[in-house]
């Protein structure tokens, strides 16, 4: 069973009916979920993912004290605490994972806090170019059951939105990196001699090209662990996983120097086709630095695109 279809069987057969019985004053303030940290809110869970932090359970919000004081809080956490110790052949821990509790009652506010600091509900220019992309998805990702007050969806809606200019400053940060890394170092490393480095200057390309793809299609990336299953079936680039995994895979020795280089300007291929798709850049060349400057070009605002190009990385 997948982690969010467990979640939201108990939320509906457990947790609301106990909402509904003993706080029904409270819900109109309410939210429940499951979102945040773990593979189960990305749907990337499977059999291996049961071996810890596994469980049913789900995240009940909170807005602040204004609204819902401490003493009703404390009478929420311990109904919470109270339902079934057991549910569907899954059994709730007695222990937090680390990093802190992933469900029950939490205030609105100090998690998103915690994903995106302390602007998480009105963002500035400024604080989308420090926010990292794996907070903003673990904020945005899984699902909301219910939301009668409407914060978490409404502060979710806005996490999800980055502003078109700084997608942008972004992308042409990213595609920098990876022509520096991949199209120009590999084959000079590589004719120098020096394989450990070409494995290094390849897994930076890697990086830069999963972002990038991430980014042209419009989703954050996550933890590196998920990057690939991410890039196979999130975004507009499943074509990428297996070249970029064979980069990784092969050792880095004269017989696979050529097919290593033509994987590379295939990635780049892939990449820049998708940018003139997208009305990105109209450069017919694959060559991923310029791209990134004629990327940088579209930005409207001149003082982000005036920013260094690899401000945004």
């Amino acid at each position: 069973m997948r982690g969010l279809e467990l979640s939201e069987g108990y939320f509906r057969e457990y947790g609301l009916p106990m909402l509904e019985e003993q706080f029904p004053g409270l819900l109109p303030y309410l939210a429940a979920g499951l979102c945040g940290e773990g593979s189960e809110c990305l749907g990337f869970d499977d059999n291996i993912s049961e071996d810890h932090d596994f469980e049913p359970g789900f995240c009940l919000f909170l807005p602040g004290e204004e609204v819902v004081d401490r003493k009703a809080a404390f009478a929420l956490e311990k109904a919470y605490l109270k339902l079934p110790k057991e549910y569907r052949g899954y059994r709730r821990s007695l222990l937090a994972p680390a990093g802190g509790a992933r469900h029950g009652m939490m205030r609105i506010s100090e998690f998103f806090e915690k994903k995106c600091g302390r602007n998480y509900d009105h963002p500035t220019i400024s604080d989308w170019f420090s926010l990292p992309e794996q907070g903003l998805l673990e904020a945005t990702n899984g699902k909301i059951f219910f939301d009668r007050y409407g914060e978490v969806t409404k502060i979710r809606a806005a996490l999800s939105a980055m502003p078109e200019d700084v997608r942008k400053k972004k992308i042409s940060g990213q595609l920098l990196l990876a022509a520096q890394s991949g199209q120009y170092n590999f084959p000079r490393i590589l004719a120098h001699g020096e394989p450990e480095a070409a494995a290094l200057a390849l897994a930076e390309f890697t990086e830069s090209a999963i972002r990038a793809a991430h980014l042209i299609s419009g989703r954050y990336t996550p933890y590196y662990k998920w990057s690939f299953r991410s890039l196979r079936e999130r975004t507009d680039f499943p074509d990428l996983a297996p070249i970029l995994g064979s980069l990784l895979s092969f050792q880095n020795d004269p017989e696979n120097a050529a097919r290593k280089i033509a994987l590379v300007e295939q990635t780049a291929s892939r990449l820049s086709e998708a940018l003139r798709e997208r009305a990105l850049s109209s450069l017919p060349t694959d060559e991923l630095e310029l791209q990134a400057y004629e990327v940088n070009k579209k930005i409207a605002d001149p003082a982000i695109r005036n920013l260094h190009i690899l401000y945004a990385v």
